[in-house]
């Protein structure tokens, strides 16, 4: 009993923000009040964990991750407390959301090209190799079959 008790606490607690007020505007649409909860719970303390960086630092992956895995594993918690699957269209928009306000600006080095140097290695080792491997097979065939 004591931790039916304890969950229902938990889950009355989730209802009502810092100042007493209800939380979820519109009852009838669960995925609205999962938005509004987000809002409150996730989001806004992600905004200030941010705020307290520089613009600059906002694309440095190891500043930042702490705080976008509270994000995430808040959005989670919330779910499993009403039973709604993670993720959904509600979890995605909301970090759609975070993305475009603080990480649209970061460059993306995934799908740049490698470095000249490296290009040129990679280009030119093939282009070398096919003049050495006809000469070993014509060498080759000269020196197995004694009529070439």
């Amino acid at each position: 009993m004591k931790g039916a008790l304890g969950f229902i606490g938990l889950f009355l607690s989730f209802l009502f923000d810092a100042t007493g007020q209800f939380v979820c505007e519109d009852e009838s649409d669960g995925m609205g009040c999962l938005s509004d909860m987000f809002a409150v719970y996730c989001v806004q303390s992600f905004k200030l964990a941010m705020a307290s960086l520089n613009k600059t630092d906002w694309c440095v992956w190891s500043k930042v991750n702490s705080w976008y895995s509270n994000l995430s594993m808040c959005t989670e918690n919330i779910c499993d407390l009403y039973f709604i699957p993670w993720p959904n269209r509600v979890v995605e928009q909301t970090f759609l959301d975070i993305h475009s306000l603080f990480f649209k600006d970061c460059p993306t080095d995934e799908l740049s090209d490698p470095p000249p140097a490296i290009m040129f290695a990679l280009v030119i080792t093939p282009i070398c190799l096919i003049p050495v491997m006809v000469s070993l097979v014509v060498l080759k065939t000269k020196n197995g079959d004694g009529n070439s």
